[in-house]
């Protein structure tokens, strides 16, 4: 598995279980106290950046996608002329 796949599948699961550990505080009644608030609002943190790292990766591959598609089409243009090489003074 590559680097990204694995990255990407490790977020995910970050972010499943930041959102499962904020919903269960929530139903469980934890929340209600201040330790409880700040761990719910810490556990929905680690998911917002995990989700915004998915997102950056996710438009990074995107972006990745559609360059190889245009990278042909200029290797295949017609080259210019050659410029003469400049002679060797010794």
């Amino acid at each position: 598995m590559s680097d990204r796949g694995f990255l990407f599948l490790f977020s995910i699961v970050v972010i499943v279980g930041g959102v499962a550990a904020a919903a269960w505080l929530v139903v469980s009644g934890q929340a209600g106290t201040v330790d409880g608030l700040f761990l719910v609002l810490t556990a929905l943190l680690v998911a917002a950046v995990f989700g915004l790292y998915v997102k950056f990766m996710i438009g990074r591959a995107l972006e990745e996608s559609k360059s190889p598609a245009a990278a042909p089409a200029a290797a295949k243009a017609p080259a210019g002329k050659a410029a003469p090489a400049a002679p060797v003074q010794s």
